[in-house]
């Protein structure tokens, strides 16, 4: 392909992920701009990124009036929750699969995968079965357990994948030099799987922060809601609440943004080196 050829291209391909970027980002601009909109303004048809007479009173009723701050409260701890059981429960399953021979290992990790396949609306009416059947219905534990255990297979796989790429000689090598297998597991292979833990806990976390159907069905009082279910709160059928609404989607979405910048340098090695092994 000749010098001009490969220009053309190049443009092609900047101007492509410009647009797409453009198309991304103007529906979250759209949805700031409506937080800002002063109350004699909210079914305006301006474009304006900016609106005329912006002000923050649509944030600053989210947080004086109503439940807001409770719903986020309930969100943190069921989302802190299911970080910390995927994280524990993915690190020593994954660690196991890995590194150990036992009888069931490949069905084991057959079964896993083969959940993803399925949406986790198909497996609402079994696990709401099953919680009800334990009394977990309006609790957060309940919610907990549900959360963790559609995070799981796909943090587990992901762990394993990591550790697959970590010599077992460092594992045999501390075995040999007196740490029990746990000790291993701790002290030598884990601080080394950082990057999948990244991936473990962001994934745990996202897949309760901003989750709705499932919180719909299993939380019933007003007081134990999430965010999602509580931003419902803001629309009926005869009106829309638009500026709190706004408010509060801005306010749920900062967590998972603040978080992706965070840890963005260990995203790409955590995705990619626990990708290439079984």
């Amino acid at each position: 392909m000749s010098r001009k050829g490969s220009k053309i291209k190049l443009a092609i391909i900047y101007l492509f992920l410009i647009l797409f970027t453009i198309a991304t980002l103007y529906p979250v601009i759209r949805v700031i701009s409506i937080s800002l909109r002063p109350g004699d303004r909210l079914l305006s048809t301006s474009l304006a990124l900016i609106p005329e007479g912006a002000t923050l009173e649509s944030y600053r009723r989210l947080f004086t009036e109503g439940d807001f701050m409770r719903w986020l409260l309930n969100s943190i701890l069921i989302a802190a929750a299911v970080t910390i059981t995927g994280v524990a429960l993915a690190s020593m399953s994954g660690y196991i699969f890995s590194k150990y021979r036992f009888i069931g290992k490949k069905a084991g990790m057959t079964a896993m995968i083969t959940t993803q396949m399925f949406p986790a609306t198909m497996l609402l009416l079994p696990m709401y079965i099953m919680i009800s059947r334990l009394g977990l219905i309006n609790s957060y534990l309940g919610l907990i357990i549900i959360y963790s255990a559609t995070a799981l297979p796909f943090c587990i796989w992901q762990m394993k994948g990591y550790y697959d790429t970590i010599p077992n000689s460092l594992h045999e090598a501390a075995i040999i030099d007196g740490c029990s297998h746990f000790q291993a597991f701790y002290r030598v292979i884990l601080p080394l799987a950082a990057p999948a833990l990244v991936i473990t806990a962001l994934f745990s976390f996202m897949a309760s922060w901003a989750e709705y159907i499932v919180a719909a069905q299993i939380l019933q009082s007003k007081n134990m809601f999430t965010l999602p279910i509580g931003l419902k709160q803001f629309q009926a059928n005869m009106s829309t609440e638009w500026g709190m609404y706004a408010a509060g989607s801005v306010i749920v979405s900062i967590p998972v943004v603040v978080l992706f910048i965070i840890l963005s340098k260990w995203l790409v090695s955590g995705l990619t080196l626990g990708s290439v092994k079984e």
